[in-house]
């Protein structure tokens, strides 16, 4: 049974691909390229889960492809063998030095190969599991300002790239004090846990986040949104949440309010995310200090 697992095996010599395909694919979704190129492009856009690589290419060496692949946000973490016929022991250090988590020479054996990629996406699915861990919110089960980080950089260097806006969302629970004061602290957890079931039905595309980033603060992220559609989707958030009742104690069901601050942007050479945050931020500000229930755009 084929496994979801997929291997990205990049070499210039076909018969070498033919060969690897042959006793991989009865387990794993082969997918290959024959340059350089090719593989960055190739990995970025199907984003494998190990790389099988070729040192000796003509275009591009399987050195120069690794440090572009740990230079870029979305291939950085990708598990890369190398396999290749050089045999020198200062080739090899290069390579684990790189980045490389191991080094097969070629004639390779199958059963070594195969015990290797398992031996390695095991421990990357280990490593994949801790770091979901450490950048999820144990309450509301939305990623945490650790995770909003990680996301941001990534949308930030490829709206830069593809000059693409990039729409920010922050926004804050009326008067949460007051609320955990009258109901109790357990009470105010499930508020914090029906804004977060609130912000994932609202969105509807995959590559929107919402987070949780701190207290009673949350954060959406809209990758290629302008302001007219993120003051849009702010909108529909600060309206689903006013028209959607909690229940506290003795069943009684009240309102709770958000206050929001919005933008979109193309980042530039000079523009920084903590100065984008940061300005966000304040629009959030103002929309408290206006009356709060509203959303305050540039």
């Amino acid at each position: 049974m084929t496994s979801e697992k997929k291997i990205l095996v990049v070499d210039d010599e076909k018969i070498n691909i033919m060969a690897l395909a042959q006793f991989l694919k009865p387990r794993y979704d082969i997918i290959v390229a024959t340059d350089g190129a090719a593989a960055l492009e190739t990995a970025e856009k199907h984003i494998p889960d190990l790389i099988l690589l070729d040192i000796i290419m003509p275009d591009m060496s399987g050195f120069d492809v690794l440090l572009k692949l740990k230079d870029t946000a979305a291939t950085m973490n990708i598990p890369v063998i190398f396999i290749t016929g050089l045999s020198d022991a200062e080739d090899e250090e290069k390579g684990l030095s790189l980045g490389a988590v191991d080094y097969i020479k070629k004639p390779f054996n199958q059963t070594i190969v195969k015990a290797r990629i398992q031996t390695h996406l095991k421990m990357a699915d280990y490593v994949k599991t801790i770091e979901k861990l450490c950048m999820l919110d144990a309450l509301t089960g939305l990623p945490n300002r650790r995770g909003f980080d990680s996301r941001i950089e990534a949308e930030w260097g490829r709206s830069h790239r593809e000059k693409k806006k990039l729409g920010l969302i922050m926004l804050d629970i009326d008067n949460f004090k007051i609320y955990n004061d009258t109901y109790g602290h357990p009470q105010g957890d499930i508020l914090l846990q029906t804004i977060a079931e609130i912000l994932n039905k609202t969105l509807h595309r995959a590559s929107d986040i919402a987070v949780r980033w701190g207290g009673e603060e949350f954060c959406v992220l809209l990758p290629d949104t302008d302001i007219e559609g993120t003051y849009k989707i702010a909108e529909q958030i600060r309206k689903n949440i006013m028209d959607t009742p909690i229940t506290c104690l003795s069943n009684k069901e009240i309102s709770v309010t958000v206050s929001l601050g919005a933008c979109s942007i193309i980042p530039g050479d000079n523009d920084k995310i903590a100065d984008y945050i940061s300005e966000v931020d304040k629009l959030l500000y103002i929309a408290k200090k206006n009356g709060k229930n509203q959303t305050c755009i540039p």
